[in-house]
Formats: C-alpha cells, sequence, structure tokens
C-alpha cells in the first residue's frame, strides 16, 4: 500500500439506510452493522477526517493502527486494507477509494500538540482529541479509552529516514472511501477543526457519512 490506489463504486444513493451531514469541525458517532457499507465522503475536498472504531459489544476491542500497519506492510490506508483491531481481528476492509491514500501515523490533533507545534496561542483551539473525547463519552468511554487513529483524506508522505509531515491534501469535492464491516463497530468520528497546518486546507468544512445494507448497490 505504497502507491495510490483508487478504486469507484457502484452504490447509489437512493438505497442508504443512514445518511449523516457533518458539520465542519464537529464530532459524529454511529453504529454499523456487520455486512453493512459504510462511505465517508469529503464533500468539499482537503478535509482531514479523523476516524476511530470500536467493537459495538465490548469497547474495549478497538482500532490498532500498528496491527493494521504491520498486517499489510505499509503505512497507509487504502482499497483492500483490513482494518484490524487491538486482539488481531478484522474490524473492516477498505472496498473502495476515489481518494487514493490514507493516513494512519500522524494521530489526532490536541491541544497540548498545538502548543507545542503552532505556539502557545493556539493552546484554547479546538482539536481532534476534544471531539473524541466528547464523542466517545456518549457511549461511557472516557479520554483514556482514544488511541491512534485513521486520518482519512490527510496527506501525510513519510521519507525513507522516517521523517513526516503533513502537507496539502489531495482528495478532490466528492472525494470519498467505503468500508465494508466484517463486525458490528461503532464508529467515531472528528471532522477535523485543524487551522495551524494545510490537513483541511486551513479551512475546515462538513462532510458526509453514508450507510448502505450489504446487498445494496
Amino acid at each position: 500500500m505504497t502507491h495510490f490506489i483508487q478504486t469507484s463504486s457502484a452504490r447509489t444513493l437512493s438505497s442508504t439506510v443512514q445518511d449523516h451531514y457533518i458539520a465542519a469541525e464537529a464530532p459524529f458517532s454511529t453504529f454499523i452493522k456487520k455486512g453493512q457499507v459504510v462511505r465517508i465522503e469529503d464533500t468539499y475536498g482537503q478535509q482531514a477526517v479523523d476516524t476511530l472504531f470500536y467493537n459495538a459489544h465490548d469497547f474495549s476491542e478497538r482500532y490498532s493502527s500498528q496491527d493494521t500497519m504491520r498486517e499489510q506492510g505499509a503505512a497507509y490506508i487504502s482499497t483492500g486494507t483490513k482494518v484490524i483491531s487491538n486482539e488481531g481481528r478484522v474490524m473492516l476492509t477498505v472496498t473502495a477509494d476515489s481518494c487514493g491514500r490514507h493516513d494512519t501515523s500522524a494521530g489526532a490533533c490536541s491541544c497540548e500538540s498545538n502548543t507545542v507545534r503552532f505556539g502557545h496561542y493556539t493552546k484554547y483551539l479546538h482539536a481532534c482529541r476534544d471531539n473524541f473525547v466528547i464523542e466517545v463519552s456518549k457511549h461511557g468511554m472516557s479520554k483514556r479509552d482514544v488511541v491512534p487513529n485513521i486520518n482519512f483524506f490527510m496527506n501525510v508522505p513519510i521519507e525513507p529516514s522516517g521523517e513526516m509531515t503533513i502537507v496539502d491534501g489531495i482528495s478532490a469535492p466528492g472525494d470519498y472511501v467505503e468500508l465494508t464491516a466484517a463486525m458490528d463497530v461503532l464508529l467515531v468520528i472528528s471532522n477535523c477543526p485543524q487551522i495551524n497546518n494545510p490537513c483541511n486546507g486551513f479551512d475546515p468544512t462538513p462532510i458526509r457519512v453514508m450507510v448502505w445494507d450489504g446487498e445494496a448497490a
């Protein structure tokens, strides 16, 4: 998964079982049943979507970036990626991706990291970690349950030296990624509010999340 892998989907909007518009900078969560397909759409382009997955029946089983990267032998998320839990089980599989590559190394922005990277004046700006804490609390979890995440549509080139930098996104308006659930999962999103680096084009925008039953196309 070192190269861009772009694939399209034949699914139609008329057959969705869930259709959500998530405001710029906002958190969101929903449950996805085994066999269902979830599409995360970058409606306006260049918008990072920080994402976590939890086993819907046991929140202690959750997304593992380390196991996911190790399983596929590559650092990026794209078509064919199996999203692996901390129990070593497949949670979802990426089945369509019109963008081509997504990050799972850079993590979520936080007030603390903003302060270190961009200066003390950014300390009180909203951040993805805040969004995650707010959203998981609705499901009885706490900040201890927020783990390293996927950053859909975020462009983070990794150099052979291991150095990585967040640069301008490559996603165009309407680009999307689709994942098919291998178990019942809780999807948790922070529609990234970052304005200090180019992950959102310095202008956070709304996104859309849609869900289909497995047989829908």
